[in-house]
């Protein structure tokens, strides 16, 4: 099969995150990027193009050109991934909906639950898919801890708890990645709770499928001058009786990249960590605890990858999942074929907007419970 024709807006010289999302897309050969708006800055944005092979008439000063130009050309792209600042999301999200490309969207979905909305109604009414990155939904022993739960392996839910710490913002610190972060002007209102604290609670959701009622969340904003939090603690109460409790930190020294699962249910538990993610521990009770491993004996089709057992696979291979994911709906969709994914949508990006809306409205009332619609 050709690959599917991808283009990028944001991502330019400099970026983190565009970097990744085109290691990810490469991995399994299935797109070759030939377009982009890759920075706001047009002398920028036409060095990253030259720097990344693209051809420069496909070089383009603005997303609103981009998807104008690309959805008029035969060859024009299938999709685009959109690995912009928060704040940057809606805007080339709706334009590329309403003209009929896929968009592959960085977390969180936007900067406001308005504009969530906004991009929620432009999908819905398009004919074309929303994909969002929550990449960590794509490890092998994510998706194996999620068909354990699914199968009653856990017995009823009780206790879910899910931590995401870094220390990278222990200190006031000014680098490109950092600066946008903590401007709620670019951000959004959330900061840890935005920025890693929505990863925590879709890793939770996705994992245990448990349907959120309430929560009450303390945000802090522990270096001076900060204008968004550094730190969430979160409690959750779950439709069922469930409950949970969800820390994100970006001020927590000795943690890099520290997120990690545990479900707790009245026949066994479970446990996840993203920096030993080819492990998964399981504990029926009164039973010794069980090492599963990826591709592994005891593990299902769920927890196989793309390599043999033993072999590490990690953060790179997992968001490729993500694109191989999209690359396989967006050729179902093209032959007008359904077809079933894991992939994280438009509902996953609305919620976790809802999540970091009502994790600030509750922080500025004290702690108080708040319903999350």
């Amino acid at each position: 099969m050709e690959p599917i024709r991808l283009g990028m807006v944001g991502g330019g010289q400099g970026a983190f995150i565009g970097a990744v999302h085109r290691i990810a897309a490469r991995i399994d050969g299935q797109y070759r990027l030939v377009a982009g708006a890759l920075s706001s800055d047009a002398a920028r944005a036409h060095a990253s193009a030259h720097d990344l092979g693209i051809a420069p008439e496909r070089s383009y000063a603005s997303y609103a050109e981009m998807a104008r130009a690309e959805a008029a050309r035969p060859d024009g792209i299938e999709a685009v991934a959109i690995v912009t600042p928060n704040h940057m999301h809606a805007g080339p999200a709706i334009a590329f909906l309403e003209a009929g490309i896929h968009v592959i969207c960085d977390k969180p979905l936007s900067a406001t639950l308005d504009e969530a909305d906004a991009i929620a109604k432009a999908a819905k009414s398009s004919r074309a898919l929303f994909i969002l990155t929550h990449n960590y939904t794509g490890y092998p022993m994510v998706r194996q801890a999620r068909a354990m739960i699914a199968a009653g392996r856990l017995g009823a839910v009780r206790v879910v708890q899910v931590e995401y710490a870094q220390d990278w913002l222990t200190e006031p610190v000014s680098n490109k990645q950092a600066d946008w972060r903590t401007d709620p002007a670019r951000s959004g209102a959330g900061g840890a709770v935005g920025d890693i604290g929505t990863h925590a609670w879709n890793l939770l959701r996705f994992v245990t499928g448990l349907q959120p009622d309430r929560i009450a969340a303390d945000l802090s904003s522990f270096v001076p001058g900060r204008r968004v939090d550094d730190n969430v603690q979160v409690l959750a109460r779950f439709k069922g009786g469930a409950r949970g409790m969800l820390w994100a930190s970006q001020v927590a020294p000795g943690n890099e990249n520290g997120l990690r699962l545990r479900v707790y249910g009245a026949a066994g538990g479970l446990e996840w960590s993203q920096e030993d993610p080819n492990r998964l521990w399981f504990t029926p009770f009164g039973a010794p605890k069980t090492l599963l491993t990826r591709g592994g004996a005891g593990t299902g089709p769920e927890g196989v990858g793309r390599v043999p057992a033993g072999h590490p696979e990690g953060y790179l291979e997992a968001f490729a999942t993500i694109y191989a994911d999209a690359a396989t709906a967006i050729r179902a969709h093209a032959a007008g074929e359904a077809v079933q994914t894991l992939l994280p949508g438009i509902d996953d990006g609305v919620e976790g907007m809802r999540f970091i809306t009502a994790c600030v409205t509750s922080s500025a009332a004290d702690g108080a419970w708040t319903a999350l619609a």
